[in-house]
């Protein structure tokens, strides 16, 4: 199988059809300047060593020297397979809250978008480790599933909203389960889930729920967004407004989730401006007893780059030495 390492150069291809074109354009135009002296057999007979076909052989060897150069550019690639490779390290599992309330600006630009770019943060400083994203408001969703494929985490990252979850509510403790079976099957000891909320819950028992992960292993860290004066919820350009008008004002439910990090065996951290409080959390996780965790990855490509080139030089080589002119004898002329 062909795969191509630096495909974006393939976009150059569709210069092959504007060379073609061009030069078409430039045989028409100089046909017309050529017929504009006069006679049509007189000037043919002015030029009797001018070549229809050579200029047209010339370019069609431009093009798929050019084909050939570009491909070599694209770096293909063979003898791809697949091979086991076993590193050591942690998994770590973000349940992260996207219900309305997070929309609330205790932080610039609101409490969402800041927990968002501390996660981003987050996959910089691992290594090793595997890294899962949970995503909960009235319900839960696993938006990725433990990886290390850290620059597709910040992709996924970058497409949650509000919106990401149909229903609306806070459910840490449906979060915190869902988590609890998204860890990979040869993880065992190095488990962590951080919840990152206001901690307003109204669905659930997520005391509960972390007391289960704990008594399996898993460690559960809490992180506070928000501020316990509380803040109103802009939702369309409005505040967000209760059934008797009322604007509502998120408060940051810091008993919550203490109590959840209680319970979970993990600790609890109020989410500051500058520090969010993952830095800590990593360091603790650092501490942890790291595990071996095998992953299957593609490897050991062959470079084939080095012939498209040949081939390329080859072919400039010979339009190069194809003149637009008639040979001057004939072969096996008497």
């Amino acid at each position: 199988m062909l795969m191509f390492a630096d495909y974006k150069f393939l976009y150059l291809l569709l210069l092959i059809p504007v060379f073609l074109l061009g030069y078409a354009l430039l045989r028409y135009f100089r046909r017309r300047r050529v017929n504009a002296f006069g006679d049509k057999a007189l000037v043919e007979a002015l030029m009797p060593s001018r070549s229809r076909s050579k200029g047209w052989v010339r370019m069609v060897l431009f093009c798929l020297a050019f084909l050939f150069f570009v491909l070599g550019l694209a770096r293909p690639q063979t003898g791809a397979k697949l091979s086991e490779r076993t590193t050591r390290g942690a998994e770590i599992i973000v349940a992260l809250d996207v219900s309305n309330s997070m929309l609330a600006e205790d932080y610039s630009p609101n409490r969402l978008e800041r927990a968002k770019l501390a996660i981003a943060r987050l996959t910089d400083l691992l290594q090793n480790d595997r890294i899962g994203l949970v995503i909960f408001a009235g319900t839960s969703f696993v938006q990725l599933p433990v990886t290390t494929d850290y620059v597709s985490a910040k992709m996924f990252l970058g497409s949650i909203d509000t919106g990401s979850i149909p229903v609306q509510g806070t459910a840490i403790g449906d979060a915190i389960r869902l988590s609890i079976k998204s860890f990979s099957a040869q993880s065992e000891k190095s488990r962590v889930i951080v919840v990152i909320s206001d901690g307003e819950n109204h669905e659930d028992d997520p005391v509960e729920a972390a007391t289960q992960a704990a008594e399996i292993g898993i460690k559960v860290y809490t992180i506070g967004v928000g501020s316990t004066e509380g803040q109103p919820i802009p939702v369309d350009g409005n505040l967000l407004r209760d059934s008797q008008g009322e604007i509502v004002v998120s408060k940051l439910d810091e008993k919550t989730l203490r109590d959840i990090a209680r319970a979970g065996g993990g600790a609890y951290i109020h989410a500051g401006n500058e520090e969010f409080g993952l830095n800590p959390i990593v360091q603790d996780i650092r501490r942890m007893e790291a595990e071996e965790l095998g992953s299957i990855v593609f490897e050991e490509y062959d470079e084939q780059y080095m012939y498209f080139f040949a081939v390329a030089l080859l072919l400039f080589v010979i339009e190069m030495l194809i003149g637009e002119r008639k040979p001057r004898r004939k072969l096996f002329e008497r």
